[in-house]
């Protein structure tokens, strides 16, 4: 079974409300899931045949939640080797600011400097909209089940 591990960034709960909705869809399809919303580096290295699926909310002027801060600091601190790590990224935002999902790229970048590999576009949900962020996020990540 194929094992996907959640971290979340969030501040006020919808990304963790958001984790918990991917991972029943997940579980639903065959994989195997585990969230973390105080996430570190030693929950990605503990193998990295998993996929990582980052869920996070952005903060204040662009800021990472202070809950998911430590595991961005071991990121620059520690730089781990993450080429073989294969990752989705969703961000929270509002898009009437000009920081919107800043805290998603942020990490994404980070990723992305320590060689682990997006396997899908990021998805960028503007909170402010009708539609509702789990009807948003279970289209995308229905797409990307139908390519597995």
């Amino acid at each position: 079974m194929k094992q996907v591990t959640l971290l979340v960034g969030s501040t006020l709960g919808a990304a963790e409300d958001l984790a918990a909705d991917l991972a029943e869809i997940l579980e639903q399809n065959s994989y195997h899931t585990v969230i973390h919303t105080s996430p570190q580096v030693d929950h990605i290295l503990i193998s990295l045949e998993h996929i990582l699926l980052l869920i996070c909310s952005t903060h204040g002027a662009g800021d990472l939640p202070e809950n998911i801060q430590p595991f961005y600091q071991q990121l620059l601190d520690q730089a781990p080797n993450l080429s073989g790590l294969n990752y989705l990224a969703v961000g929270l935002g509002d898009s009437a600011y000009d920081t919107f999902c800043q805290a998603i790229e942020t990490l994404d970048h980070r990723l992305n400097l320590l060689g682990a590999t997006r396997l899908e576009d990021q998805l960028k949900i503007d909170v402010s909209l009708a539609d509702p962020p789990e009807m948003i996020a279970k289209k995308w990540l229905d797409l990307w089940l139908t390519k597995q």
